[in-house]
């Protein structure tokens, strides 16, 4: 029997979509259309309105608010990327001015990771030999996102309008289909709130009733404020 250590197989393997692109979009759409028709069907029936003005304030919030989210969405992202690309030319500038001062920066970056003082200078010195490796380095190490897992703005556009337009949509699917109790509405509202939570804990260490239960809560907050002011402003008018 050989005595070497057997040599661990390389395997693939995935993460998540943490980079601020899609996932992040999506569920900030989801959440936000929810929680914003939840409680603009509360603020709105609580006001005593009828079916039909309740079902043309939705739509509209629906439309308007897919519109804004998807347009944001696409704004923060593309702005993200284009400040992210002005610090990288900020830092090819700098190695290409002070390559020694690039190089004890990455020498210190890999010291205080554990690596010691005659490998880390090593290491450096290879690694620099190809600039546009270390400038990664730098860019990773010092701003902390990667120059080369940029997401995509109309992705996360695209994500947001059209995940805001199905949360907004389904509390008011019940005055779609003829059912005008206020209450059914906010069900299915709450509903949604609960199965969004639940699956957004796909993506982080929360169980998923924790997170299905938070977020059903801070729509219902949500919706009981606007609820309480609906039925004032519609008894004050009436």
């Amino acid at each position: 029997m050989s005595s070497a250590p057997a040599e661990a197989e390389a395997h693939e393997h995935s993460h998540a979509d943490v980079s601020g692109g899609w996932l992040r979009a999506a569920v900030f759409g989801a959440m936000d259309g929810l929680v914003t028709n939840t409680a603009l069907v509360a603020g709105v029936g609580g006001g005593g309105a009828a079916p039909r003005a309740i079902v043309l304030a939705g739509t509209a919030s629906l439309v308007a608010g897919a519109i804004s989210m998807a347009l944001g969405e696409y704004t923060s992202v593309k702005t993200q990327n284009e400040q992210l690309d002005l610090e990288v030319e900020k830092e090819r500038r700098e190695l290409e001015r002070n390559p020694e001062g690039e190089l004890a920066e990455l020498i210190e970056m890999l010291r205080v990771r554990g690596v010691d003082d005659r490998l880390a200078r090593k290491v450096a010195v290879q690694l620099s030999q190809d600039p546009e490796t270390a400038l990664r380095l730098h860019v990773v190490a010092e701003i902390g996102l990667s120059p080369e897992d940029k997401p995509s703005p109309m992705t996360a556009a695209v994500s947001s309008f059209f995940t805001f337009g199905t949360g907004a949509l389904l509390p008011l699917l019940p005055y779609l289909f003829g059912a005008s109790l206020l209450w059914v509405a906010l069900l299915c509202g709450g509903l949604g709130l609960l199965a969004a939570g639940a699956l957004s804990s796909r993506f982080t260490p929360r169980p998923w009733w924790f997170a299905g239960l938070r977020q059903l809560l801070f729509g219902a907050l949500a919706a009981g404020v606007t609820y309480a002011i609906g039925s004032a402003i519609g008894v004050a008018v009436t």
